[in-house]
């Protein structure tokens, strides 16, 4: 008798087992999505939500990834790497979220990488900074965005050859991005010959800025090239450069095109004469065409977005779209949302067509953007969220 309980436990038990795998690969794929939707980072966070939460919208009214609904848990960061880390530990061991997105701002992916490659579970990053990727640490993440030094090794293509400027200020903030692309944009100025006439990391909060400018003009400097992703730092440096009557051009990060920023201006022409690191993707050409995927996504997503102009950074838009739609990807190749079968699925996907850019990975390489996509483009020519290239 004891033997035939024991066989009918195991028996109970290999048939609960097999439910709850069942369950597991036909319930919803659950996504945790990690974006800092409030603080000094938010505005291009807000952004990138928008082309997240559009993309799962958009699987789901269509059936959903090989029939099963997406459940996006969206977690508020608020900018903070120890509040981003708490929240990552949460949705993989707690909520058991089948693919961490984000988080958006690499002070904080720094952070939560490393905690997440630990519990195996799949990670599209969607932050810029190098040191996030690593295909033997990390493997299971893949980044969905360009790095630090494609942004950086464009803008200083762009002041040394097409500008002839060699007296950079260089100026960042001090989050985690900010202080790491300073120092690779220092390496990447030093291989050109060139050590920046002043340097300065700046508190995001901080609200005057006219002593770091007048600063960097008593150094000399012909073109300032700042490193930042908040807005309001970006926006407060345009207007004390402004009231200070210096008509320097400043070009660097791709938030200098953010609306937010003509809307924080003094004075509109405070936006002349800058430009910012971007995308061959979203940038008009000669005929004041987008590229025909950009075209599409626009057209799509602006009833969403309110039926007029569109007022967000289109590439941020793009972006969240494409993370979520590279997930899809990797589960529907992978048949199931098994970590591993994603992870192959994910390092052998080459000319995925995402609509920022055509993505191809390896075994060894989890940075899929490619270079020539790089493009620098004038803030002031924003439309839809689009902007016109600069001439070389």
């Amino acid at each position: 008798m004891k033997f035939k309980a024991r066989l009918a436990a195991a028996a109970a038990f290999l048939s609960m087992s097999l439910v709850a795998q069942a369950q597991a690969q036909t319930g919803p794929i659950r996504f945790g999505w990690m974006a800092s939707l409030t603080g000094p980072l938010a505005t291009a966070a807000i952004g990138i939500n928008a082309g997240v939460q559009f993309a799962v919208d958009e699987i789901n009214a269509a059936g959903g990834i090989n029939g099963r609904k997406i459940e996006l848990l969206t977690r508020d960061t608020a900018g903070d790497p120890n509040k981003a880390a708490t929240f990552a530990q949460q949705l993989v061991l707690a909520d058991k979220v089948d693919f961490i997105l984000g988080p958006v701002n690499s002070g904080e992916a720094l952070a939560t990488v490393p905690l997440v490659a630990r519990s195996g579970t799949p990670n599209i990053v969607i932050s810029a900074v190098e040191e996030c990727i690593d295909p033997v640490k990390y493997p299971r993440a893949f980044r969905v965005i360009n790095t630090t030094g494609q942004w950086i090794t464009a803008a200083d293509d762009y002041v040394v050859k097409s500008m002839k400027r060699t007296k950079v200020a260089l100026i960042g903030d001090t989050t985690g991005y900010g202080t790491v692309s300073v120092r690779n944009a220092t390496e990447d100025l030093a291989k050109r010959g060139l050590k920046p006439v002043y340097t300065v990391l700046i508190d995001p909060n901080k609200t005057d800025l006219s002593d770091e400018i007048a600063k960097a003009r008593a150094a000399g400097a012909d073109v300032i090239m700042p490193w930042s992703a908040a807005t309001g730092v970006l926006a407060r440096l345009l207007n004390a450069r402004g009231d200070a009557g210096w008509d320097v051009p400043v070009i660097g990060h791709p938030s200098l095109m953010a609306l937010p920023i003509k809307q924080l201006l003094n004075k509109p022409s405070y936006w002349d004469n800058v430009y910012g690191s971007s995308y061959v993707s979203t940038s008009f050409d000669a005929g004041g065409k987008l590229p025909e995927r950009t075209q599409a996504l626009v057209d799509k997503i602006r009833p969403k977005l309110g039926g007029k102009d569109i007022d967000i950074l289109f590439w941020w838009i793009a972006l969240g779209y494409d993370a979520v739609k590279l997930a899809e990807h990797g589960v529907r190749k992978a048949g199931s949302t098994d970590a591993a079968a994603i992870q192959k699925a994910l390092e052998t996907t080459v000319d995925f067509k995402a609509v920022l850019s055509t993505l191809s990975y390896g075994p060894g390489k989890r940075d899929g953007f490619p270079d020539n996509n790089m493009a620098i483009v004038f803030a002031n020519t924003f439309k839809d969220g689009n902007f016109r290239l600069a001439p070389k």
